[in-house]
């Protein structure tokens, strides 16, 4: 439902609406009836927002209607008073609820994936439920997105059965894999710290990496200010789980710093799987014809392939092919024809202007580190999408990956990037870490 987006509950609005909507879900599902006590709890979705997470999905009917709450969820963290099974380092899901009118349009996974992912932005790593026997419906998509059964933790309350299923976050490739395969074209040792330096360009090649304890935090703070001074760049930090002190986004904030982009990383433990996998983009039944092409550096092709996409400002071509060229990678480009129909192909705005037959639709790096493949740049352009492009490019990618050994794969997509997010979850990734980056701007 690509008009849906969950998000937490940001109004007064929205969050008394999150608690009728969960009372009305419960009542017409026969969980409670007119007078049960539960009722008052579950409309009391205030104090909900205030001890856990309330997301909400909201369905966005376009024209001049306002947006409507269709579902909700909580997510409680350990201890909180909404946790009733949850143990140290993990969360639970609690009070899922689906407006009548809006099930079978894929609201409840779209809330379930959404906890996965917050919980992992939370730094836990398991995700526990509870459930009743007879919920079927709602047992398959929990097996469909990874829950396992925890019998040992099954209980009972008021005579009611409850079973409890529980999702483990996979292993995530650790800060040490994830910058083995986006190099910085400088690195600078700051006490254990490293600080990239790359002429601006990208984030994950100008940031500081916090995995080392410091012996002086503020001094080595200011020292990575000095490197990146001298490269006359502003100082960004990524912070993430192994992060160290612990206190550092609190150290970094009272110098100035503040939160500029979210960045999740999605992992696929099965190669084979994906290189088969097709996401669900194809406006066809036949889709276009594709060839892709393996490259051991890339061209003027790919890069241009790559930064006509991605990048609105002009970009030094070959700085760029320094940060990509600093790891081992593979290269692949989709080659198709561009839909016709579409204005704005081969630079003009004209539609009767006919596409070549062997154009570039699409690129992709695969880099490789340990027995990681890391999938980045995947860049098709927008005359070219909702055709099978991407989804091709990335089982392409993970073929190449699997024929070189690798044995699982991840990528990183920011979290505001919900359509692509979207797209990895159909391909098989799910969440396993999440990072920030911190930066003062003077």
């Amino acid at each position: 439902m690509t008009d849906l987006e969950v998000r937490a509950a940001a109004s007064d609005d929205e969050i008394t609406a999150a608690g009728a909507l969960t009372a009305e879900a419960y009542h017409a599902d026969r969980l409670i009836d007119d007078g049960d006590e539960y009722r008052d709890e579950l409309l009391d979705s205030h104090r909900r927002a205030r001890e856990a997470t309330l997301l909400v999905a909201v369905l966005h009917p376009g024209g001049s209607r306002e947006p409507v709450v269709v579902g909700t969820v909580t997510l409680a963290p350990h201890g909180s008073s909404y946790s009733e099974v949850a143990e140290s380092g993990e969360v639970e899901i609690r009070m899922l609820a689906v407006a009548p009118e809006a099930r079978r349009r894929g609201v409840a996974e779209a809330l379930v994936r959404a906890c996965l992912r917050a919980s992992v932005t939370q730094g836990a790593r398991t995700v526990v439920l509870s459930t009743l026997d007879a919920m079927a419906v709602a047992h398959r998509l929990y097996e469909r997105l990874g829950f396992r059964r925890a019998p040992e933790r099954d209980w009972h309350h008021e005579g009611v059965s409850l079973r409890v299923l529980a999702w483990d976050a996979p292993a995530a490739p650790g800060v040490g894999v994830e910058a083995a395969t986006w190099r910085p074209v400088q690195v600078h040792d700051v006490g254990g710290w490293r600080a990239g330096i790359s002429g601006g360009f990208t984030r994950r090649a100008n940031s500081v990496i916090t995995a080392a304890e410091p012996a002086d935090t503020e001094a080595m703070i200011a020292h990575a200010e000095r490197v990146y001074a001298d490269a006359d760049l502003a100082p960004v930090f990524r912070l993430g789980r192994e992060s160290r002190p612990a206190d550092l986004a609190s150290r970094l904030g009272a110098r100035g710093y503040r939160h500029v982009a979210s960045t999740l990383v999605m992992v696929h433990e099965d190669l084979a799987g994906l290189a088969t996998a097709r996401g669900e983009e194809r406006a066809g039944s036949e889709g276009p014809a594709i060839s892709v092409e393996v490259a051991e550096a890339p061209d003027d092709a790919w890069l241009t392939g790559w930064l006509g996409v991605k990048s609105s400002a002009s970009v030094d071509c070959g700085l760029a092919a320094a940060i990509l060229t600093g790891s081992p990678a593979a290269y692949l480009t989709a080659y198709g024809r561009v839909d016709r129909d579409r204005p704005g192909v081969n630079g003009s705005d004209d539609p009767a202007v006919a596409p070549r037959d062997r154009e570039v639709a699409g690129v992709i790096r695969a880099a490789f580190a340990n027995d990681w493949v890391a999938l980045a740049c995947l860049a098709v352009p927008a005359a070219a999408r909702r055709r099978g492009f991407a989804s091709t490019l990335t089982a392409a990618a993970a073929h190449e990956a699997d024929r070189r050994g690798a044995r699982r794969a991840f990528l990183q997509v920011e979290h505001a990037n919900a359509a692509a997010i979207t797209v990895y979850e159909r391909l098989g990734f799910v969440p396993a870490d999440s990072y920030h980056y911190m930066e003062r701007a003077d």
